[in-house]
Protein backbone atom coordinates (compact mmCIF):
# COMPACT_ATOMS: atom_id res chain seq x y z
CA UNK A 1 0.00 0.00 0.00
CA UNK A 2 1.97 3.34 -1.15
CA UNK A 3 1.59 6.51 0.48
CA UNK A 4 -1.25 8.86 -0.95
CA UNK A 5 -1.36 12.34 0.63
CA UNK A 6 -4.97 13.17 0.21
CA UNK A 7 -5.53 16.67 -1.23
CA UNK A 8 -8.65 18.63 -0.61
CA UNK A 9 -11.84 17.18 -1.89
CA UNK A 10 -15.23 17.93 -1.84
CA UNK A 11 -16.61 15.13 0.15
CA UNK A 12 -16.03 14.15 3.62
CA UNK A 13 -12.27 13.42 3.79
CA UNK A 14 -12.77 10.01 5.89
CA UNK A 15 -15.05 8.97 2.77
CA UNK A 16 -12.54 9.88 0.09
CA UNK A 17 -9.56 7.81 2.34
CA UNK A 18 -12.25 5.06 2.54
CA UNK A 19 -12.03 4.95 -1.76
CA UNK A 20 -8.54 5.30 -1.64
CA UNK A 21 -8.23 2.00 0.87
CA UNK A 22 -11.08 0.37 -1.01
CA UNK A 23 -8.97 0.65 -4.11
CA UNK A 24 -6.18 -0.65 -2.23
CA UNK A 25 -7.46 -3.89 -0.74
CA UNK A 26 -8.94 -4.91 -4.65
CA UNK A 27 -5.52 -4.72 -5.70
CA UNK A 28 -3.17 -5.23 -2.88
CA UNK A 29 -4.83 -7.53 -0.45
CA UNK A 30 -6.10 -11.05 -0.38
CA UNK A 31 -8.73 -12.93 1.60
CA UNK A 32 -7.64 -13.24 5.28
CA UNK A 33 -4.83 -10.57 4.86
CA UNK A 34 -4.34 -8.58 8.46
CA UNK A 35 -4.06 -4.49 7.54
CA UNK A 36 -1.00 -2.17 9.03
CA UNK A 37 -2.28 -1.27 12.50
CA UNK A 38 -4.03 2.33 12.49
CA UNK A 39 -0.58 4.53 13.45
CA UNK A 40 0.86 2.96 10.03
CA UNK A 41 -2.04 3.66 7.92
CA UNK A 42 -3.11 7.08 9.37
CA UNK A 43 1.04 7.90 8.88
CA UNK A 44 1.18 7.09 5.19
CA UNK A 45 -1.79 8.25 4.00
CA UNK A 46 -1.43 11.33 6.13
CA UNK A 47 -4.59 11.28 8.50
CA UNK A 48 -5.62 11.81 11.34
CA UNK A 49 -5.86 8.41 13.09
CA UNK A 50 -9.87 9.34 13.85
CA UNK A 51 -10.47 10.07 10.04
CA UNK A 52 -8.87 6.81 9.64
CA UNK A 53 -11.12 4.94 11.93
CA UNK A 54 -14.09 6.72 10.05
CA UNK A 55 -13.08 5.03 6.91
CA UNK A 56 -12.14 1.76 8.73
CA UNK A 57 -15.66 1.84 9.96
CA UNK A 58 -17.80 2.30 6.56
CA UNK A 59 -15.63 -0.47 5.00
CA UNK A 60 -16.61 -2.77 8.17
CA UNK A 61 -19.99 -1.49 7.84
CA UNK A 62 -19.97 -2.59 3.95
CA UNK A 63 -18.20 -6.33 4.52
CA UNK A 64 -14.63 -5.29 3.13
CA UNK A 65 -13.18 -5.22 6.62
CA UNK A 66 -13.83 -7.43 9.58
CA UNK A 67 -12.37 -7.04 13.03
CA UNK A 68 -11.69 -10.20 15.10
CA UNK A 69 -10.81 -10.46 18.52
CA UNK A 70 -7.00 -11.37 19.42
CA UNK A 71 -6.44 -11.24 15.49
CA UNK A 72 -6.67 -7.55 14.21
CA UNK A 73 -8.30 -6.09 11.03
CA UNK A 74 -8.46 -8.29 8.09
CA UNK A 75 -9.67 -8.45 4.83
CA UNK A 76 -13.70 -9.68 4.38
CA UNK A 77 -14.07 -12.38 1.86
CA UNK A 78 -16.55 -11.90 -0.17
CA UNK A 79 -20.39 -11.45 0.54
CA UNK A 80 -22.11 -14.80 0.79
CA UNK A 81 -24.94 -15.04 -1.43
CA UNK A 82 -28.50 -15.70 0.53
CA UNK A 83 -31.20 -16.70 -2.34
CA UNK A 84 -34.58 -15.56 -1.02
CA UNK A 85 -36.54 -16.52 -3.74
CA UNK A 86 -39.15 -19.40 -3.28
CA UNK A 87 -38.38 -21.09 -6.42
CA UNK A 88 -35.97 -23.72 -4.72
CA UNK A 89 -37.86 -27.25 -3.87
CA UNK A 90 -34.82 -29.39 -2.54
CA UNK A 91 -35.01 -27.87 1.00
CA UNK A 92 -32.82 -28.78 3.84
CA UNK A 93 -30.33 -31.92 3.72
CA UNK A 94 -30.38 -31.98 -0.24
CA UNK A 95 -27.53 -32.97 -2.11
CA UNK A 96 -26.72 -28.99 -2.53
CA UNK A 97 -27.21 -28.13 0.90
CA UNK A 98 -24.54 -25.84 2.14
CA UNK A 99 -25.55 -26.40 5.96
CA UNK A 100 -23.79 -27.96 8.55
CA UNK A 101 -25.64 -30.10 11.01
CA UNK A 102 -24.82 -30.00 14.84
CA UNK A 103 -27.19 -31.03 16.53
CA UNK A 104 -30.98 -32.40 17.10
CA UNK A 105 -33.18 -32.48 19.69
CA UNK A 106 -36.77 -32.94 20.72
CA UNK A 107 -38.06 -29.52 22.09
CA UNK A 108 -41.16 -27.52 21.96
CA UNK A 109 -40.63 -24.86 19.45
CA UNK A 110 -40.97 -20.98 20.34
CA UNK A 111 -45.00 -20.23 19.76
CA UNK A 112 -44.78 -18.06 16.53
CA UNK A 113 -43.26 -21.29 14.70
CA UNK A 114 -45.86 -23.49 16.60
CA UNK A 115 -48.42 -21.75 14.78
CA UNK A 116 -46.70 -21.74 11.56
CA UNK A 117 -46.85 -25.91 11.54
CA UNK A 118 -49.97 -25.92 13.34
CA UNK A 119 -49.12 -27.78 16.61
CA UNK A 120 -49.96 -27.45 19.83
CA UNK A 121 -48.58 -25.11 21.94
CA UNK A 122 -46.31 -28.26 23.99
CA UNK A 123 -45.76 -30.47 21.62
CA UNK A 124 -42.03 -31.52 20.92
CA UNK A 125 -40.47 -31.43 17.30
CA UNK A 126 -37.66 -32.05 16.06
CA UNK A 127 -35.51 -29.16 16.59
CA UNK A 128 -32.47 -29.47 14.39
CA UNK A 129 -29.36 -26.87 14.90
CA UNK A 130 -27.28 -26.15 11.97
CA UNK A 131 -24.55 -23.36 10.84
CA UNK A 132 -22.81 -22.66 7.54
CA UNK A 133 -19.89 -21.61 6.81
CA UNK A 134 -17.52 -19.66 3.92
CA UNK A 135 -13.85 -19.41 3.87
CA UNK A 136 -13.46 -21.25 7.51
CA UNK A 137 -15.89 -18.41 9.11
CA UNK A 138 -19.53 -19.19 10.28
CA UNK A 139 -21.65 -16.76 8.69
CA UNK A 140 -25.18 -18.03 9.80
CA UNK A 141 -26.61 -20.35 12.42
CA UNK A 142 -30.48 -21.82 11.94
CA UNK A 143 -33.02 -23.68 13.55
CA UNK A 144 -34.75 -26.01 12.09
CA UNK A 145 -37.96 -27.25 13.14
CA UNK A 146 -39.36 -30.77 11.95
CA UNK A 147 -42.63 -32.04 13.06
CA UNK A 148 -42.85 -35.61 13.85
CA UNK A 149 -45.45 -36.19 11.11
CA UNK A 150 -43.16 -35.02 8.40
CA UNK A 151 -41.12 -37.56 9.27
CA UNK A 152 -43.39 -40.67 10.21
CA UNK A 153 -40.15 -43.35 9.29
CA UNK A 154 -37.63 -41.94 11.37
CA UNK A 155 -36.36 -44.97 13.41
CA UNK A 156 -37.24 -44.52 16.91
CA UNK A 157 -34.17 -46.69 18.45
CA UNK A 158 -31.28 -44.51 16.89
CA UNK A 159 -28.73 -42.11 18.58
CA UNK A 160 -31.27 -39.98 20.52
CA UNK A 161 -28.96 -36.15 19.42
CA UNK A 162 -26.50 -35.07 17.76
CA UNK A 163 -25.10 -34.68 14.67
CA UNK A 164 -26.21 -38.22 13.51
CA UNK A 165 -29.81 -37.81 14.80
CA UNK A 166 -29.81 -34.62 12.58
CA UNK A 167 -28.75 -36.22 9.57
CA UNK A 168 -31.41 -39.00 10.13
CA UNK A 169 -34.01 -36.29 10.68
CA UNK A 170 -32.94 -34.46 7.28
CA UNK A 171 -32.51 -37.80 5.49
CA UNK A 172 -36.35 -38.74 6.63
CA UNK A 173 -37.04 -34.86 5.60
CA UNK A 174 -35.79 -35.57 2.13
CA UNK A 175 -38.17 -38.87 1.34
CA UNK A 176 -41.24 -36.10 2.50
CA UNK A 177 -40.54 -34.52 -1.09
CA UNK A 178 -40.86 -30.98 -0.21
CA UNK A 179 -42.74 -29.21 -2.95
CA UNK A 180 -42.75 -25.71 -2.17
CA UNK A 181 -41.74 -23.22 0.04
CA UNK A 182 -42.54 -19.17 1.43
CA UNK A 183 -39.82 -17.24 2.96
CA UNK A 184 -39.35 -13.46 4.26
CA UNK A 185 -36.18 -11.70 5.98
CA UNK A 186 -36.19 -9.28 8.35
CA UNK A 187 -33.30 -7.03 9.99
CA UNK A 188 -32.17 -8.03 13.14
CA UNK A 189 -30.08 -8.14 16.51
CA UNK A 190 -27.99 -11.20 17.62
CA UNK A 191 -29.08 -12.38 20.74
CA UNK A 192 -26.88 -14.00 22.64
CA UNK A 193 -26.83 -17.88 21.22
CA UNK A 194 -26.48 -16.94 17.91
CA UNK A 195 -23.70 -14.25 18.52
CA UNK A 196 -21.80 -16.95 19.91
CA UNK A 197 -22.01 -19.33 16.95
CA UNK A 198 -21.63 -16.44 14.44
CA UNK A 199 -18.55 -14.37 16.81
CA UNK A 200 -20.38 -11.50 17.14
CA UNK A 201 -21.37 -9.20 20.13
CA UNK A 202 -25.02 -9.89 20.94
CA UNK A 203 -27.07 -7.31 19.74
CA UNK A 204 -24.85 -6.95 16.33
CA UNK A 205 -27.17 -6.49 12.88
CA UNK A 206 -27.62 -9.77 11.49
CA UNK A 207 -30.56 -10.80 8.74
CA UNK A 208 -32.73 -13.66 10.02
CA UNK A 209 -34.25 -15.61 7.44
CA UNK A 210 -37.92 -17.30 7.67
CA UNK A 211 -38.73 -20.01 5.31
CA UNK A 212 -41.50 -22.08 5.58
CA UNK A 213 -40.84 -25.75 3.50
CA UNK A 214 -44.26 -26.74 2.30
CA UNK A 215 -45.69 -30.48 1.10
CA UNK A 216 -48.89 -30.66 -0.89
CA UNK A 217 -49.66 -27.22 0.56
CA UNK A 218 -49.31 -28.39 4.33
CA UNK A 219 -45.98 -26.89 6.36
CA UNK A 220 -43.73 -29.80 6.99
CA UNK A 221 -41.16 -27.31 8.50
CA UNK A 222 -39.84 -24.16 9.08
CA UNK A 223 -36.55 -23.17 9.47
CA UNK A 224 -35.25 -19.73 11.23
CA UNK A 225 -31.87 -18.64 9.77
CA UNK A 226 -29.67 -16.09 11.30
CA UNK A 227 -26.97 -14.34 9.07
CA UNK A 228 -24.20 -12.10 9.81
CA UNK A 229 -25.49 -8.87 8.26
CA UNK A 230 -21.53 -7.78 6.99
CA UNK A 231 -20.95 -11.19 5.28
CA UNK A 232 -24.13 -11.79 3.26
CA UNK A 233 -26.11 -10.31 0.11
CA UNK A 234 -29.36 -11.16 -0.88
CA UNK A 235 -30.16 -13.12 -3.87
CA UNK A 236 -33.67 -13.52 -5.39
CA UNK A 237 -33.22 -16.37 -7.65
CA UNK A 238 -33.59 -16.45 -11.87
CA UNK A 239 -36.59 -14.65 -12.02
CA UNK A 240 -35.88 -11.43 -9.60
CA UNK A 241 -39.79 -11.44 -8.47
CA UNK A 242 -39.41 -9.88 -5.31
CA UNK A 243 -43.01 -9.94 -3.02
CA UNK A 244 -43.13 -7.00 -0.45
CA UNK A 245 -46.20 -7.66 2.77
CA UNK A 246 -47.60 -4.80 4.19
CA UNK A 247 -48.22 -6.90 7.13
CA UNK A 248 -47.05 -4.33 9.68
CA UNK A 249 -46.99 -6.99 12.33
CA UNK A 250 -45.76 -10.14 10.84
CA UNK A 251 -45.18 -13.20 12.85
CA UNK A 252 -42.11 -14.97 11.25
CA UNK A 253 -39.23 -13.57 13.79
CA UNK A 254 -39.85 -16.19 16.49
CA UNK A 255 -36.56 -16.48 17.49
Amino acid sequence: MGTTQLETVPEPKYWHLKTVLAEALDSEFTVGEILPNERELAARFGVARATLRQALEQLELEGRLQRRRGVGTTVAPPRLGVDVSTTGTGGPGASDDAWQPLDCALAAPPAAVARLLETGPSEEVHTVRRVRSTHGQCVAAELLYVPAASVPDLPAIETPSGPARARSVLREFQRAGANGQDRSVELGSARADDARELDRLPGAPVLVVTTRYLVDGRTAAVSLATYRADTCRLTFGDTGEVEISDDPQPERRAS
